[in-house]
């Protein structure tokens, strides 16, 4: 699985123009699924994000966690984590059918709910408009074959 993992002042998530899932301060989540990506990944995943220190303490270190700010998740599926870029057309089939990723995508939206965040989203497979305000900016990408 592969995150990219943004500190956020807000994001939202619109589909036709209504906005479906917002965080008021904490991470835009872009998640993609890989067909061979299996649930222990994905918690490990949930867990990282969910651990990062990312936030400033009051010496302006990043050194604080989402937790220790209040802050919520916005989670996006972003099959396009996973294109092949070998040529100027981008192919996809690097990213996991709906079969297989729908059921991680949601395993990783409660893995997240399960360490006490609140955690809101977009629809798997929908046209999405995704805004966010960055703050910083710091944006990380993690892979579980990385982890």
């Amino acid at each position: 699985m592969r995150a990219v993992v943004t500190r956020v002042k807000n994001a939202r998530v619109d589909i036709d123009g209504i906005t479906v899932g917002k965080t008021d301060g904490g991470f835009l989540v872009l998640l993609g699924v890989a067909p061979a990506d299996t649930e222990a990944q994905c918690d490990k995943l949930a867990d990282k994000v969910c651990g990062l220190r990312v936030f400033e303490d009051e010496n302006e270190k990043m050194n604080l966690n989402l937790a220790a700010v209040g802050g919520s998740l916005l989670v996006v599926s972003q099959f396009t984590l996973y294109a092949d870029c070998k040529s100027r057309r981008p192919g996809f089939t690097g990213a996991a059918r709906p079969e297989t990723a729908v059921p991680l995508y949601e395993r990783f939206l409660a893995q997240c709910e399960g360490r006490g965040f609140h955690v809101e989203h977009g629809e798997f497979g929908a046209d999405m408009q995704v805004y966010s305000q960055n703050d910083g900016p710091v944006t990380i990408l993690l892979d579980t074959d990385s982890l």
